[in-house]
């Protein structure tokens, strides 16, 4: 069984492990691969995302028998005056069905926080993009570096 989980902050070293791992970050290439999170920056970092949310910006970790797993968020952008979605699943975890289930419990509690839309700008280059088109996002438009995902909750 899998479920969302929220961090206490000395869980952080889990995201840290996360961004630093190059195959769980190669996503990301497009905007620089992985992504320092030392320590010192931890408390700030939960104070915002987990403390202080305002309503605005949810963070989970997927938790399963093995452990951590992965990790779902969405925060408010104004570029798309809505939210966007986040799910990064550990690198050893994928191929299991972690990040469908993630992303379907991300949608469950969006909705249930009265988030209406969720979007996900991703890379043009990303296989991700196959899975959230599976939990029912669409395309809404693309660029020359992204596609820009839809999901109506």
């Amino acid at each position: 069984m899998i479920e969302l989980i929220t961090p206490e902050l000395g869980d952080l070293w889990f995201r840290e492990s996360l961004m630093a791992d190059e195959e769980t970050m190669s996503y990301n290439h497009a905007w620089g691969g992985t992504i320092p999170f030392p320590e010192e920056d931890w408390q700030d970092w939960y104070d915002y995302w987990v403390v202080n949310h305002e309503n605005r910006r949810f963070y989970r970790y997927l938790k399963d028998e093995n452990g951590f797993v992965g990790e779902v968020a969405y925060h408010y952008d104004p570029e798309y005056n809505g939210y966007v979605a986040d799910v990064i699943i550990f690198s050893k975890y994928r191929g299991k069905g972690y990040g469908s289930k993630g992303l379907e419990l991300l949608c469950l509690a969006a909705k249930e926080n009265g988030i209406k839309v969720l979007y996900d700008d991703i890379a043009i280059d990303n296989t991700a993009i196959k899975l959230f088109l599976k939990q029912g996002f669409y395309e809404e438009y693309r660029t020359e570096e992204k596609i820009v995902l839809r999901k109506d909750l």
